[in-house]
């Protein structure tokens, strides 16, 4: 048997260690990171709602004893539910504090501009406490919960592996497991980004895994999968918490969501539809293209019987008709045309925009979804000015002119749009928000209007018999469009059969769909995100409320105080809250000091060593095949290799003597090495005195 060594500080089975692409910054400004070693992302979804569990394994090979703050390139719709991070054989686990995370680099300034591409626009930050040895590993685990997005059937699937503009060396290894259960019929899964180790699906469930060695990190993560588009209705998840401990609030201690897609019973709605689109001087140069591509898109993609209009402005207000006209050939050509010659200069009219727009929709046919969809990319500056003022004008338009069932949907574009009034017009009129980067606009605006373009339920109202749910969020509820969900959770406290009824509007008629959903009675510990996702969806709607108030109102500080409570209470990260050091520790079964660190499965002894070591492993299988050792440097060259036969479940044992492959001794520093059995695979480190 060929002798080997290598270096512990931590020995893990690899299917169940969970790594991903953070970065551990020294320095941000000269661009001073811990090298990563390894990548590996497991991913657990229920239907829609993935649950990422992301730990990175990473060497201080800066030469020095160090601190450094920890940076995640967390998704907008994603958010934060647990972080802990291990030295030697301790976990510890970060804290909620009630302050917003500290966005600050080490080294000053902002960082350099590769880091901040990574991270993109919303980053989780954590300062580690501890000063990291110099040639030691350090373990960061990410736990999050995201809503994947959905559209037409199909759900995306998304993580940032690329890790180029961060490191150029090879990582020893990368992994993915995906798995999915789906109460609905799933028709097809791939991984688009890569060539995965297998992949499978059947009804209810499906499963991919990727993993390669000694490669660098420089594809994206990206899988869809496919739903039945026959197969609709309402899906349900619920989970009852039996903890007596249990007491962050006095709502009960059931936990529903809801994911609604009906089968709609009628044609979808006709729609009378507005764009109004900036085209002052601010909008120059790429924004206005983008703009014209956008509204070009919707004009091309309306449905036969829609009437819609498009009103432009700057310092004047113009408009290509005089009132909503039907959709045919005739007028969409006429609106192609009006598009080509918009031209963007003078100032930034918001209330003129309305005052033309809102009149359009006067004594509209109920039987029709009236929407506006509205982007700009600055503040007011001629016309009404206040952002009250301009609130009270778009309100007094719709009473004035009898308008009902209107939705406005707004779209800030760049740095300097005032977000409190767009958020507000938006919440005030059943309509979204959402607040983009200058080269956003028609990819955003063109996908948000594909979800919008086909309604079939306005005005949705949720009722309930016997009427046990709580706190349901979103409040209000979203109107039902053809191709999409709507995602609903809230709270219970008396577990029982209920009938579940959505109502709203079709074609000026009374439409609903009904079902029957069984509310869980005992606690699911599989369905524990359910709680972190109620908190959520909850902490989402204050946020409406928040960002329609000043801030330093005493209204505005109590509802932050709210989101705060609810945050650190559920353990999920708010805009208000960070995450800190000094919770829970957990220290793993450890043998005698000099010895390294590692879980039952295997462990090194000494270490380090100066001449030779032994490294220890146990098989739990009835496993009668060849053990393979793997030995590589700190750069991830193989060093060395060995085997031994496996006879079945025990401990095993390899010496290694601290030689390469042609007998030479191998200098002093750290090693990595992996034993791989039976589709298993061991990992750990050790360092040479």
């Amino acid at each position: 048997m060929k002798k080997l060594l290598l270096l512990l500080l931590g020995c893990i089975l690899f299917p169940n260690i969970l790594l991903s692409n953070g970065v551990a910054i020294k320095n941000a400004q000269n661009s001073e990171y811990f090298r990563l070693l390894s990548s590996n992302v497991e991913v657990t979804v229920y239907d829609q709602i993935a649950i990422v569990v992301a730990t990175q394994k990473f060497l201080n090979n800066t030469g020095e004893k160090t601190k450094i703050k920890y940076a995640f390139p967390l998704a907008e719709s994603a958010s934060g539910i647990g972080l802990r991070w291990k030295l030697g054989n301790t976990w510890y686990s970060a804290n909620i504090s009630p302050s917003p995370q500290d966005t600050t680099l080490p080294g000053g300034g902002t960082g350099n501009e590769a880091l901040q591409e990574f991270l993109g626009d919303t980053p989780l930050f954590f300062n580690l406490e501890d000063s990291i040895a110099m040639d030691s590993i350090l373990f960061i685990e990410l736990t999050y919960v995201q809503l994947l997005p959905y559209d037409f059937y199909q759900v995306d699937f998304q993580y940032p592996n690329d890790y180029t503009l961060i490191q150029s060396e090879l990582l020893n290894y990368q992994h993915i497991h995906f798995s999915l259960e789906s109460q609905r019929k799933i028709t097809n899964i791939e991984l688009l980004s890569h060539t995965p180790e297998y992949i499978y699906y059947n009804d209810s469930t499906a499963e991919f895994e990727f993993e390669v060695y000694e490669t660098p990190a420089n594809l994206d993560y990206r899988a869809y999968y496919e739903l039945s588009p026959d197969d609709l209705g309402l899906f349900s998840y619920s989970t009852f918490i039996t903890d007596t401990a249990f007491h962050c609030d006095l709502y009960g201690n059931g936990f529903f969501t809801f994911i609604v897609e009906p089968d709609p019973q009628s044609e979808v709605i006709q729609k009378v539809f507005t764009l109004i689109i900036d085209r002052s001087g601010s909008m120059n140069g790429n924004k206005i293209i983008q703009a014209r591509d956008a509204a070009s898109y919707i004009v091309n993609n309306l449905n036969e019987g829609d009437y819609f209009n498009i009103v432009d402005f700057a310092s004047y207000v113009s408009s290509l008709f005089e009132d909503h006209v039907a959709f045919d050939a005739t007028s969409q050509s006429d609106a192609l045309n009006y598009i080509t010659n918009l031209q963007a200069n003078g100032s930034t009219n918001i209330s003129g925009a309305f005052s033309t727009a809102i009149p359009d929709f006067a004594s509209n046919d109920t039987t029709l979804a009236n929407i506006i969809i509205f982007f700009t990319d600055g503040e007011a500056t001629t016309g009404l000015i206040d952002t009250d003022e301009i609130l009270a004008h778009i309100q007094d338009l719709i009473t004035t002119n009898e308008v009902s069932n209107l939705q406005i949907h707004t779209f800030g574009i760049g740095e300097y749009t005032n977000e409190s009034l767009l958020s507000q017009i938006a919440s005030q009129n059943n309509g979204l928000s959402e607040f983009l980067g200058s080269d956003e606009l028609e990819e955003v605006i063109t996908a948000f209007y594909r979800k919008i373009r086909n309604p079939v339920l306005i005005n949705t109202q949720l009722s309930v018999d016997p009427p046990l749910l709580t706190q349901i969020f979103p409040s209000p509820l979203d109107n039902l469009y053809l191709g999409q969900q709507l995602i609903v959770a809230g709270r219970y406290n008396e577990a029982a059969p209920i009938n579940v009824t959505f109502s709203g509007e079709a074609f000026g008629q009374p439409q609903s769909y009904q079902y029957t959903v069984d509310l869980a009675d005992t606690t699911i510990p599989t369905y524990q995100f359910l709680t972190k996702l109620w908190a959520k969806k909850k902490m989402d709607n204050l946020y409406i409320f928040y960002y329609t108030l000043d801030p330093d109102s005493p209204e505005a500080e109590e509802i932050k105080n709210e989101i705060i409570d609810i945050s650190i209470c559920y353990n999920v990260i708010s805009p208000f809250t960070s995450y800190t050091g000094g919770g829970t520790v957990f220290i793993e079964d450890s043998f005698e000091e000099e010895n390294a660190y590692g879980d039952e499965l295997c462990y090194a002894y000494p270490n380090p060593f100066s001449s030779e070591i032994y490294i220890h492993f146990i098989v739990k299988e009835l496993a009668y095949e060849t053990a393979t050792l793997q030995v590589f440097d700190a750069f991830g060259r193989l060093i060395d290799v060995a085997t031994i036969q496996l006879n079945g479940k025990g401990e095993y044992t390899i010496l290694w003597d601290g030689t390469n492959q042609e007998g030479i001794p191998v200098p002093s520093g750290y090693y990595f090495y992996t034993i791989q059995y039976n589709n298993q695979i061991l990992n750990g480190n050790i360092i040479k005195l």
